[in-house]
């Protein structure tokens, strides 16, 4: 009898061999999708089978939260340390990290944790090298900075698989699909704009996940993977962006060779820098700002000047609600109104409800009854 190893890459082969057209759209998806469950199953079993380590449970802190993802030895702890001045142990070997590292980095008049992991490996996903940990870890971050050096640049590739198999999908929006399961009536299929999907591939999939009865609807266009992935239900959508470390290590000709190739295969250039020696570091500062999407708000109190100093800082988008309930939910529970200075509205002083989006640089006020 195969092991689940092999059916998995059995499947893997049917599903790169086999032409995709109208006739045989079902039979692919239908082959998706088994091959997500036993993915699923293997990484559920795998996460169960390895212990637990020490040093795991982090406790989301600030205004975001950025994991350093590599293999071992890129220089996160020595990133870490730049960033944060944190101190974790750095040193020329392979799993110095033993446990997961939080530092707090200021910048902007953000407050940004940064987590610094065990380095991941091949097979992680599956639990190799503290896997079950490091997913965890990873699976519960704001952003994802993955983390290269100029020896081993290629290595993306690999961390992206793992993460992708441990069902996080870095760059990628949630696709807006409702599956509501039945004890009767079929499939119900219904969409907004073209789905890019027909009911028979739906059928295909949804019966490999043994569901017969269910209404779905689809906003928008969507692929097999995302709809496979609508019906796992067990996905995250982190954004994450590149940097190659130890650039001091080699000459300019190589520099620009990796950042051409990183950008070839990944449609957009990595950061390049040298955490030992500092190159680039602020320029990373600004990309992890940028990739968490914080806007700044300048709270003004009834009567007196805003606080042009200390911004509040929140993720985009952001409503005079999502501020409100930033500040303390009282501010929800007995709002009045808002009044916004700044782009978001046409003219200064507007006077604005909760549902009101803000931009950068907004200054507001905030109302609320005695």
């Amino acid at each position: 009898m195969a092991s689940v190893e092999e059916e998995i890459r059995d499947l893997e082969e049917e599903i790169r061999t086999t032409k995709y057209n109208k006739a045989t759209s079902g039979h692919i998806g239908k082959l998706k999708a088994k091959l997500a469950r036993l993915k699923d199953e293997a990484v559920s079993r795998a996460m169960a089978s390895s212990g637990g380590g020490e040093g795991y449970s982090v406790k989301k802190s600030g205004d975001g939260t950025v994991v350093l993802v590599g293999f071992p030895s890129v220089g996160k702890s020595t990133l870490l340390n730049c960033l944060t001045g944190t101190r974790s142990e750095a040193a020329a070997y392979a799993f110095t990290t033993l446990t997961v590292v939080p530092g707090s980095m200021e910048h902007k008049g953000a407050n940004i944790q940064i987590l610094d992991i065990p380095g991941l490996i091949a097979g992680a996903a599956m639990g190799k090298g503290r896997g079950k940990e490091v997913i965890s870890v990873v699976r519960g971050a704001d952003l994802i900075l993955l983390l290269g050096d100029v020896y081993n640049e290629k290595h993306i590739d690999v961390l992206i698989r793992e993460l992708y198999d441990a069902g996080i999908r870095i760059n990628h929006q949630k696709p807006d699909i409702t599956i509501k399961k039945k004890s009767s009536g079929g499939i119900r299929f219904n969409t907004v704009g073209d789905a890019g999907l027909d009911l028979e591939e739906i059928r295909a999939i949804l019966a490999e996940n043994k569901c017969v009865n269910a209404d779905v609807l689809v906003r928008g266009h969507v692929t097999q993977d995302d709809f496979i992935d609508a019906m796992m239900s067990n996905r995250v959508y982190t954004p994450a962006f590149f940097a190659i470390n130890k650039v001091d290590l080699v000459d300019q000709e190589t520099r620009e060779e990796i950042v051409r190739d990183v950008s070839d295969r990944f449609g957009r250039p990595p950061i390049m820098l040298s955490a030992a020696s500092g190159y680039n570091i602020e320029l990373l500062k600004d990309a992890i700002f940028d990739h968490l999407g914080f806007i700044r708000i300048y709270m003004k109190p009834v009567g007196e000047a805003a606080d042009l100093e200390e911004p509040l800082i929140i993720r985009k988008p952001a409503t005079v609600e999502d501020v409100c309930n930033k500040l303390h939910r009282d501010f929800v529970e007995k709002f009045r109104y808002a009044k916004v200075w700044g782009t978001s509205v046409k003219h200064d002083a507007q006077r604005v409800g909760l549902p009101h989006e803000l931009d950068d640089g907004d200054i507001l006020t905030v109302v609320t009854k005695p």
